[in-house]
């Protein structure tokens, strides 16, 4: 099983695919340096083999890699950076680091 974690810009989404196939995805709006990442979601049938964790992972360091702020909407998102605030939380807009950190680790 081959995955792999890319940018559809023309989608607005990171879609994370397993033999090529499209498992799931995490859909966001870009406005200058902001992403906002309101919603992730893994297919059905590809639950259960930890693909929302590495979507959650090279989505932040592609973040990072391009400098953007992050704004997680998203519930899982936000979940996964209070899970790891170590590595991610500094991509958090400053406003929003302490409701990220005030999460529950339940969400995902």
């Amino acid at each position: 099983m081959s995955t792999q974690v890319r940018d559809s810009p023309e989608e607005l989404r990171y879609e994370i695919r397993v033999d090529e196939q499209l498992a799931g995805f995490a859909q966001y709006r870009l406005k200058d340096d902001r992403i906002t990442i309101f919603h992730a979601e893994i297919d059905p049938d590809y639950r259960g083999r930890g693909l929302g964790d590495e979507l959650a992972h090279d989505t932040l360091e592609d973040v990072r890699r391009r400098g953007l702020v992050l704004v997680p909407r998203c519930p899982f998102i936000a979940s996964y950076v209070h899970r790891h605030p170590d590595e991610y939380l500094d991509l958090v807009a400053p406003g929003l680091r302490a409701t990220v950190m005030e999460g529950d680790d339940d969400e995902s």
